[in-house]
């Protein structure tokens, strides 16, 4: 029966697919790989089309591999990956310096899933001041929302605490368990051993609503130039991943428990429900969050302010794929 079904799905697929890329035959590559940046749902969406299949039912043999920080856009860049799943903080930089970047799609678009958490004893903003704050990297999308949620508090980051830069998101749960900070951004699961060691939530991200263009599909432009068949099978499986997650509850948490190397079910809830619901149906890059992303960026470098949202994507393979109808089929078929 798993069989028939997985058949089924396969020529469902296959028939959905637009003329002009029948035409072209089978994928120009088979094999690729897909850097992702951080361990985040939102960068999770190659990892659970592999394990669904979704890729394989397309024709593609790829692998996923975590090329963490600011190293993903060299490894891009380097032609290491042939895509990769990036915040626009990364991306537009590197575009900018070889220009031959750019943004297929997207899976987040605003500053959510994160919490500002407090040792037990830092109760309120006020607790706070002089204090230690973990951070993850100096100008990082971590700074930057660490940065806000404080603001958001009435604290100057700058003078009312001082920013402790640890290297690595999984250095902040330690760094707070063990008192060396005396606050920092967690995200899920995370946030359940908080919860259980008696933290206290000062800030939950989502409900700032700070656009902010984060997790991105990103390529070379010659790449998607040389390869179209392989571009729009690429996105119709991370789709297809998308979908996964956001109706297939069970099997997403069990594929969500692997890619963050944890069997805590609770932790996995919880996971699940800040990030899953977030997800969009058609991850279409947002250009007023890329706006956000250079806003930024123009602070430190006014060069940044010449440039628009739209000399960084490409929304034409997604929207290939979109008026495929694939999308649709997907979710009326629920």
């Amino acid at each position: 029966m798993t069989k028939c079904f997985g058949a089924a799905a396969t020529v469902f697929f296959l028939l959905s697919i637009p003329p002009a890329t029948l035409a072209q035959g089978k994928p120009e590559k088979e094999r690729i790989r897909i850097g992702y940046s951080s361990s985040t749902v939102s960068m999770s969406i190659p990892f659970a089309a592999v394990q669904a299949g979704f890729f394989r039912e397309e024709g593609i043999q790829a692998e996923v591999i975590r090329t963490a920080g600011s190293i993903a856009p060299m490894v891009l860049i380097a032609k290491e990956t042939e895509f990769s799943i990036m915040s626009a903080l990364l991306l537009i930089p590197a575009s900018i310096r070889h220009g031959d970047l750019v943004m297929l799609g997207g899976f987040s678009s605003r500053f959510a899933g994160q919490v500002l958490v407090s040792r037990p004893e830092i109760r309120r903003a006020d607790d706070l001041r002089g204090k230690i704050v973990g951070v993850q990297r100096p100008g990082d999308a971590f700074d930057i929302n660490t940065r806000i949620s404080l603001r958001h508090l009435g604290l100057d980051p700058d003078r009312d605490v001082k920013l402790l830069y640890l290297g690595d998101s999984p250095l902040l749960w330690p760094a707070l368990e063990t008192g060396k900070v005396a606050a920092a951004l967690l995200s899920p699961p995370r946030t359940v051993w908080a919860r259980k060691a008696g933290m206290n939530f000062l800030v939950i991200t989502s409900d700032l609503k700070v656009h902010f263009q984060g997790a991105s599909i990103t390529a070379h432009r010659t790449f998607i130039k040389n390869h179209p068949n392989l571009t729009h099978r690429v996105l119709r499986a991370m789709v297809r991943g998308v979908h996964l997650l956001r109706t297939r509850r069970e099997e997403g948490i069990r594929i969500l428990g692997k890619f963050l190397g944890t069997d805590d079910r609770e932790a996995l809830e919880e996971t699940y429900n800040f990030y899953v619901p977030e997800l969009p149906v058609k991850p279409y890059v947002v250009e007023s969050s890329v706006q956000a992303v250079l806003n930024h960026l123009a602070k430190v470098d006014p060069r940044y302010g010449e440039r628009k949202p739209a000399d960084f994507i490409d929304a034409g393979p997604l929207s290939e794929v979109d008026r495929s109808g694939v999308i649709e089929r997907l979710y009326s078929n629920r």
